[in-house]
């Protein structure tokens, strides 16, 4: 009797993120084990869309569309998105969005990261239109970080 190879066992990586109720805001994503400084985390990923095709009147204020460097496009995270989509704006991140060169966005840790910390990166909104006391109300930050800047907009 002869036999073939037996299959291997695939086993799935268990992720390095859960998302789950946050005390910035709504919903977060938090490590589900240690992660150590400048460890690639996770895409964020979505549909690539063009700037113009985005309604000016978007009343979905927890959606946030990701620019891209080549000024045309964007991601929209309702689209195929992931868990990313639920990263928290800090403005004393421990994370940052890096866009490489093939136009994909990846979250990295800035820091050391403990198991069961919240993941967080500074938004750094940019606005077509001059800052004003509506616009920074509308970016209003609830990062409760002790760098707070009080706004999700670019610094000034």
């Amino acid at each position: 009797m002869m036999f073939g190879a037996l299959p291997r066992a695939t086993r799935r990586t268990p992720s390095l993120v859960e998302v789950r109720a946050s005390r910035i805001h709504g919903r977060g994503v938090y490590a589900t084990r240690a992660i150590r400084k400048s460890k690639r985390i996770i895409e964020y990923t979505g549909a690539r869309v063009s700037w113009e095709s985005i309604p000016d009147d978007s009343d979905d204020p927890r959606t946030f569309f990701f620019g891209l460097h080549n000024g045309k496009d964007v991601i929209d995270p309702a689209i195929g998105g992931n868990e990313a989509c639920w990263i928290n704006h800090s403005c004393a991140p421990n994370c940052q969005a890096i866009e490489d060169e093939s136009e994909r966005i990846f979250i990295y840790a800035l820091r050391n990261i403990r198991a069961g910390e919240e993941l967080t990166y500074d938004y750094s909104l940019e606005i077509d239109e001059p800052r004003s006391k509506e616009s920074e109300i509308e970016a209003l930050c609830c990062c409760q970080s002790r760098h707070c800047r009080g706004t999700m907009l670019q610094a000034a």
